[in-house]
């Protein structure tokens, strides 16, 4: 892997008024692809625009798709990922779906983990606040024409941020769409494909302008099963008992996901994956039973769901306040990756 080091470092922003995903750090990783000649020339050079063709197929089919990580900090100096391969196995998930060829597991990671140690500086210690790494994928050809594309870019960028919400840890209100789909069995929904996030902005734009900070999706089909947040796998508990949707090839799978049902069943608490109907959990809040709900995601980790508005029929959840169960997870979660807690699952991995 080639280094280029820049000779312009840029200012390191204030790590109290970081926002997310408004600054950059002062390198990037690109590595291209050719058909026949597969993924070469892999390099660590100076943040900088991309220059590309106005043909460049990404720009007109869509063909890319990304992936959100973070690096934490710990007190005494270390730097930590949380299950980096999982998320390097979930880029060639996208990619075998989106036609884009295979990425080496084990050199995305060693890619990853390079580039945060030459920009490790950039990594904020403020509360709150971590290393956003976005690594993705685009297609390159500059060919006006429908199909796969033969050659590719792998482009790694870091970015020092704060909470993804606003409201931090505590409860958002989320408004169901049941007008417009983001995706059905078969499609894209179950990969971390670009054009999965452009489609759902129609809703979220709607949700904004009455108060809404995000959109809950439901199936593409009946229109009636719950399937994700625009930026969130989504956990209710009903009756003591823990619902999440059943991945069935619409909903992405989340790591953060994974990892909360795996911690739920280590705590012995009932978590079952199925299909839930709005109508279920509607009936289940008039009954007074609709106990808890929280989204699950890198960026926002845990995030209480204070308020769901269906059809005008608005279902505040645990007086609009952060549940027992959502506040555990999130200091259990939130401990391993800042390296609070000891990790006994081997989900990190040390910078070094």
């Amino acid at each position: 892997m080639k280094i280029e080091m820049t000779k312009s470092p840029k200012p390191k922003p204030d790590e109290k008024n970081l926002g997310f995903g408004k600054y950059f750090t002062d390198h990037m990783f690109l590595m291209d692809y050719d058909e026949g000649k597969g993924w070469l020339d892999p390099r660590i050079v100076p943040y900088q625009p991309l220059q590309i063709d106005p043909a460049t197929s990404v720009l007109h089919y869509g063909q890319a798709i990304f992936e959100g990580m973070k690096a934490y900090p710990t007190a005494d100096g270390r730097v930590l990922l949380f299950r980096p391969r999982k998320n390097m196995e979930r880029i060639n998930k996208s990619n075998d779906r989106m036609s884009i060829p295979p990425i080496d597991v084990d050199f995305g990671v060693e890619a990853v983990k390079t580039l945060v140690k030459l920009d490790k500086p950039w990594i904020p210690k403020a509360p709150n606040t971590s290393l956003y790494i976005r690594p993705f994928i685009i297609g390159m050809d500059p060919f006006l024409g429908v199909r796969a594309s033969r050659t590719y870019m792998f482009i790694i960028i870091l970015s020092p941020v704060g909470p993804y919400y606003p409201q931090g840890v505590n409860p958002v209100n989320i408004m169901v769409e049941s007008e417009y789909v983001r995706a059905i069995r078969g499609g894209t929904g179950q990969a971390k494909a670009a054009g999965n996030y452009a489609g759902g902005m129609k809703a979220q734009v709607i949700a904004a302008t009455k108060g809404y900070v995000q959109v809950l999706w439901l199936d593409g089909i009946e229109r009636k099963y719950i399937e994700e947040v625009g930026a969130m796998n989504v956990f209710f508990k009903i009756g003591g008992e823990i619902v999440t949707p059943a991945l069935e090839g619409s909903i992405l799978p989340g790591i953060t996901r994974e990892s909360v049902i795996f911690l739920l069943k280590q705590w012995g608490i009932k978590i079952t994956e199925r299909k839930i109907s709005i109508q279920e959990l509607h009936e289940a809040h008039s009954k007074g039973m609709f106990e808890e709900a929280f989204g699950t995601g890198t960026a926002a980790v845990i995030s209480p769901i204070g308020e769901l508005n269906w059809k005008n029929n608005q279902m505040i959840i645990n007086n609009n306040k952060t549940g027992p169960l959502s506040q555990k997870l999130y200091d259990t979660l939130t401990g391993i990756q800042f390296g609070r807690i000891k990790d006994e699952f081997g989900w990190t991995v040390e910078v070094t």
